[in-house]
């Protein structure tokens, strides 16, 4: 056991919650490696700056090999976090975990060398830290059911003389950290951590040449990942890994949708898997099974390196300018397999079941998945829109209400936690319009548990677009209500 939970006074985390400091018994690498021969990177790379090319079977969603000039900037496909702290809902300063440096998009902190490689380089001005932090303007990098996702970067970590106080890392955050727009130019919903999920690809603390990667879901604190340390390795030895350029993987893996898992690689070799089961359907889908943007940055002090040497860093003794050097990030993926829900049939005859994935638009981060424990009825697929939140709604259009309804009704499961329940709304045309009727769902004993709820609405005729909206007060916006599909008898 390596220490004290590292981030047990931080504020609400924004930032990865750092990998593991307690070392986690996972599931055993023998099995891990299982996934390893389809890995897109292998053992180091000939080439640190040129993107492996996809085999068989998998394509190239997403690449930069960082190849502009000298001292030129990132390009579109990035956006800086500058300052100390994001904007929106429950967003606290030091980015959530006391780290002491300020990002700018100068670069003298973030800069392509001309060689093929980014440089994110801390600088010491007099005791003030600079540093830099770039993401992905991209959210939607995600592993489909059926299929899986690979997320690679080829780095060599920095290699300070005095290192106490380094935190370079590669990691994602679930595209439902983001309320509007990308980093600190947009709006992010920061209460969603880490329930939305976060995934961190690599860390090292203090200049010690190791790695780890985590895990983190559920709530804080505590919950399924145990967070804020969340579910890990723990750091790990990573000889040459200041020296040379490393390639550091995580694959999700949805090949089999009931058994879903992450693995992570270092240079090729599995080192340490998470599973679904480990924390739950519920908490799983509500991290993983959405799509995911990307974030690289070196932080300055802050409870993950206070933690691990048991001081206040960086240290005065602390040395300037060691870069993280990027040579390439990557984004694979394969398509679904047979496992992949079948597409649904979609009537428009109000009277008819309705799938519930047959939606046409949609707000929030929608998951289809299997609906588990549940039988269809003709003319219904056996899919959910899973786990959904305050604020999600699905959108139907074109639908014909004939000569008139004056009843929903709605086949709904519920896992949600005591106390924790919502309103399931009818909204016709504009999603900002006054419900026609709705209902309340809680727990109808679990996530597997289904029920026909019906509920009254103005007398409705006619063709509409029907919107179901989903509504809770609860806090943290946790998922109240599943929906496998709806119907509005006649009058």
């Amino acid at each position: 056991m390596l220490g004290p939970i590292h981030r047990r006074n931080a504020p609400p985390p924004l930032r990865r919650a750092a990998a593991a400091v307690a070392a986690l018994a996972l599931v055993p690498l023998a099995t891990a490696a299982t996934t390893a021969v389809v890995l897109v990177t292998g053992a180091q790379a000939a080439s640190a700056t040129t993107v492996p090319a996809p085999p068989s079977g998998w394509s190239t969603v997403y690449s930069d090999s960082f190849s502009g000039a000298a001292g030129s900037a990132v390009d579109s496909g990035w956006t800086y976090d500058t300052g100390t702290q994001y904007n929106g809902t429950g967003c606290t300063a030091n980015w959530g975990t006391g780290e002491v440096e300020s990002n700018t998009s100068s670069t003298a902190n973030v800069s392509e060398d001309g060689g093929g490689h980014l440089n994110i380089t801390p600088v010491d001005s007099g005791g003030a830290w600079t540093s830099g932090r770039i993401e992905t303007t991209a959210d939607n990098y995600q592993a489909p059911a059926g299929g899986e996702l690979e997320v690679s970067a080829s780095i060599k970590q920095p290699n300070p003389s005095s290192g106490v106080g380094y935190w370079p890392a590669f990691w994602m955050l679930g595209a439902g950290f983001r309320a509007s727009g990308a980093g600190t130019s947009g709006s992010m919903d920061c209460s969603n951590w880490p329930a939305t999920g976060e995934i961190d690809v690599m860390e090292d603390v203090n200049g010690l040449s190791e790695h780890s990667g985590t895990f983190h879901c559920g709530t804080d604190p505590g919950g399924p990942c145990n967070e804020t340390t969340g579910l890990g390795s723990g750091l790990q030895a990573c000889s040459g890994c200041q020296t040379g350029y490393n390639t550091y993987s995580v694959i999700i893996n949805r090949t089999n949708t009931s058994d879903e898992s992450i693995t992570w690689y270092l240079n090729g070799t599995a080192y340490e898997t998470v599973t679904e089961s480990q924390v739950g359907t519920a908490t799983w889908q509500a991290a993983v099974d959405h799509g995911f943007f990307l974030i690289l940055d070196v932080a300055m002090g802050g409870a993950y390196p206070n933690a691990i040497c048991g001081c206040s860093s960086p240290a005065s003794a602390t040395s300037s300018g060691a870069a993280m050097s990027v040579g390439y990030v990557a984004v694979y993926q394969t398509t679904g397999s047979g496992t992949t829900p079948p597409p649904p049939t979609c009537p428009t005859t109000a009277t008819s079941n309705i799938s519930a994935d047959c939606y046409s638009g949609s707000k929030g981060t929608i998951s289809v998945s299997a609906a588990t424990g549940d039988t269809s009825p003709s003319g219904v697929d056996g899919n959910q829109a899973a786990q959904l939140v305050n604020g999600d709604y699905l959108e139907y259009p074109n639908i014909n209400f004939g000569s008139g309804s004056t009843q929903f009704d709605a086949r709904v499961a519920s896992g949600a936690a005591g106390g924790v329940s919502g309103l399931v709304e009818v909204v016709l045309d504009n999603p900002s319009n006054a419900p026609v009727g709705s209902f309340a769902v809680g727990n109808t004993g679990g996530w597997t548990t289904w029920k026909t709820i019906p509920a009254n609405i103005a007398d409705t005729t006619g063709t509409h677009t029907v919107y179901l909206e989903f509504a809770s007060g609860a806090t943290g916006s946790p998922p109240f209500a599943s929906l496998h599909y709806f119907n509005f008898p006649a009058t």
